[in-house]
């Protein structure tokens, strides 16, 4: 690639070389085994650890550094969750929309093994985070929120390089159409045709209740998230009350249990 067209940060050169994440190799496979991941929305690190230890124990595949956690914890939050879980693959939810070869090479280097990048961000910061994901060895997770058209938006982020597609209806969102007096969107609602319309791994994100976070591989989504409110107190970014573990372990082994289906293209 000529000099002039890399996207790239002379700033970070200090920082060391190479992802500390060596070693941990992934097959992207639309049709790929169900793999839990837990979304780590808190705003403390000691918090987060403990729910992820808890979470590993119970089955989760995936850890999320969640945006709350990020925003408050910063690179250090990925380092200690890298440290702690040498082994697993960790997503940092950084809804990128611009600086997106720095936000990407950062978090890498701190140990995060996927990064989140939105699809209203302009094309040239998606592509940015991409290049970014194939120097130091991350995935990009392309977030389609609120795109005008949902399946349009999936498709743009494939197009551009994306190694996973997020279809996500967003938290604000969903609670002001419902405070209006209006049906709360689901990511349900056009899942299959997102599913349809890309040839990589979809995960839906957004206000789903237990039994539909489960059904999700019977839409052709393998990749299913359980945080917020699922695991994750929505309004005070707490961890939920009960015996999350025990509760846990079963939506893992009815998650695991599943073959992906995928939807039939047009």
């Amino acid at each position: 690639m000529p000099e002039s067209l890399r996207c790239e940060n002379p700033y970070l050169k200090k920082l060391s070389p190479k992802p500390v994440f060596q070693g941990i190799t992934f097959k992207i496979n639309p049709k790929m085994k169900p793999i839990v991941q837990i979304s780590l929305d808190l705003t403390n690190i000691d918090e987060a650890l403990e729910t992820a230890a808890m979470a590993m124990r119970a089955g989760v595949d995936w850890l999320e550094a969640g945006t709350p956690l990020i925003l408050a914890e910063g690179l250090h939050g990925v380092r200690k969750l890298r440290e702690a879980f040498p082994g697993i693959p960790i997503v940092a939810d950084l809804k990128t929309m611009d600086g997106g070869y720095l936000e990407a090479e950062m978090m890498a280097k701190a140990g995060a093994t996927h990064v989140v990048v939105m699809a209203r961000a302009h094309a040239e910061t998606i592509k940015c985070v991409v290049q970014a994901g194939k120097d130091f060895g991350a995935k990009v997770m392309g977030d389609n929120m609120v795109c005008p058209d949902m399946v349009a938006g999936a498709k743009f982020l494939e197009d551009l390089g994306c190694d996973y597609v997020i279809h996500h209806i967003g938290y604000d969102e969903r609670r002001g159409i419902a405070a209006a007096g209006h049906r709360m969107p689901s990511p349900l609602d056009q899942l299959k045709e997102v599913v349809a319309a890309v040839d990589i791994p979809v995960q839906a994100v957004g206000g789903l209740s237990l039994e539909q976070a489960i059904q999700c591989p019977q839409y052709g989504a393998p990749l299913v998230v359980l945080g917020a409110p699922l695991t994750i107190d929505a309004d005070s970014f707490k961890t939920a009350s009960g015996d999350l573990e025990s509760s846990l372990r079963m939506i893992c082994e009815a998650i695991h249990s599943q073959e992906t289906v995928i939807p039939s293209k047009s």
